[in-house]
């Protein structure tokens, strides 16, 4: 690839970067009351972050039975540590 072609296509990747992160800041400019948006808002990082991970977790190994006892064992994992918490 030319270099002229990449600088292009990283401005142009930076240029759309930049405005999915401002436009929200220039559109909203009070405080939102919505119960209903503000929950909405609050768990999103969460799914995205659900989103991209799980599958990534299935396609780490060659065999799907060793994904699964992965994950079985991180989520397992988890809630040991969620109940020692508890007792803390």
């Amino acid at each position: 690839m030319k270099n002229s072609v990449f600088f292009i296509y990283l401005l142009i990747l930076a240029g759309s970067t930049y405005l999915i992160r401002v436009i929200p800041f220039i559109a909203i400019k009070e405080k939102i009351n919505n119960s209903f948006v503000r929950s909405f808002l609050y768990y999103i990082p969460y799914a995205v972050l659900t989103a991209m991970t799980i599958p990534a977790v299935f396609y780490a190994t060659n065999w799907w039975v060793g994904a699964a006892a992965g994950l079985i064992a991180a989520v397992a994992s988890c809630v040991a540590v969620f109940i020692v918490e508890l007792f803390h």
